[in-house]
């Protein structure tokens, strides 16, 4: 497989978004939706409205989310449709954007896993066959469980349903939030049932996908906790590409070569999940590939 296109850039406002995008040179078309993590309420690391309006507005895309699949007792406000819709109000979400919870009526659309080594079958959010197009605008960041958050979470975790996130995590076990967090797993095989959901995802949309992922905010925790710790690192800049295993390796190669202070705290988190093991799970599914060209296009 050849190396993969990965575009960056150390500038990280809100323009630099459009900028790569117009650089990569990859039009999304029709209806758009735009992936991305909207933050659970409490959190105070996600991505700001104001700072993906520019790119939203310029594929004029949907927002589009799916419902948690963890509750109160675990700090969730957006496991159910009408609280999340009252987190994406809070966030300001709504009133800068269409926004379309996918998974908010069932049932959820099957997607099979014809190769996975986990998974037989995903299960998304069934409004997703709305949109032709699909952009990935994750906040790349540490993860309490996975290691790292990045295009592939997005990709799994993030276009799953409700049901379909107790499916992963559970390692296709139960769709129940009631007990798919009490059943044993192995935490190897947690991560490669997000790389056979990640892989369905991006073989529907096939041609018409972009990843963005924003190195900023660069905390151990992820934008679904309501307690977060602060940043770490200071930022580092942002990438795009057509291949979601390139664009989190490339970013994970940021991060471990980075000489930020901060570096070997979140190196930790991810090592001590394992976390390249997802990279490297993908890049044995062949929906993407961990050898990338970096092109800085300040240069």
């Amino acid at each position: 497989m050849e190396k993969s296109k990965v575009y960056f850039t150390k500038d990280t406002g809100s323009k630099s978004l459009v900028r790569l995008y117009e650089t990569l040179g990859k039009e999304l078309t029709g209806n758009v939706a735009v992936k991305l993590h909207s933050g659970e309420k409490g959190n105070q690391n996600f991505l700001r409205p104001e700072f993906v309006k520019p790119i939203i507005d310029k594929v004029n895309g949907t927002v589009v989310e799916c419902n948690t699949a963890y509750g109160h007792d675990m700090g969730g406000h957006r496991f159910n449709t009408e609280s999340h819709r009252r987190v994406l109000k809070e966030h300001g979400w709504t009133e800068n954007f269409d926004v379309d919870i996918l998974d908010a009526e069932g049932p959820d659309l099957v997607l099979d896993v014809p190769n996975g080594k986990i998974l037989k079958e995903n299960y998304v959010g069934k409004d997703i066959d709305k949109y032709g197009s699909l952009l990935v605008l994750s906040h790349f960041k540490g993860h309490p469980m996975g290691g790292f958050g990045g295009a592939l979470k997005q990709l799994s975790i993030g276009v799953a349903s409700s049901d379909g996130k107790c499916w992963i995590h559970s390692t296709g076990k139960s769709k129940d939030m009631k007990d798919c967090w009490e059943i044993p797993i192995e935490h190897d095989e947690f991560l490669e049932a997000m790389t056979d959901a990640a892989q369905t995802v991006h073989n529907y949309f096939k041609d018409h996908v972009v990843y963005i992922n924003a190195l900023v905010n660069l905390s151990v925790d992820c934008d679904c906790c309501h307690v977060a710790e602060d940043p770490c690192m200071k930022d580092i800049g942002i990438m795009i590409s057509t291949d979601p295993v390139a664009i989190d390796q490339a970013c994970l190669d940021m991060v471990y070569n980075s000489t930020d202070p901060g570096r070997d705290h979140l190196v930790e988190r991810i090592e001590s999940r394992n976390g390249r093991h997802t990279v490297d799970a993908a890049a044995a599914l062949g929906f993407g590939t961990k050898e990338y060209e970096l092109i800085d296009i300040d240069k």
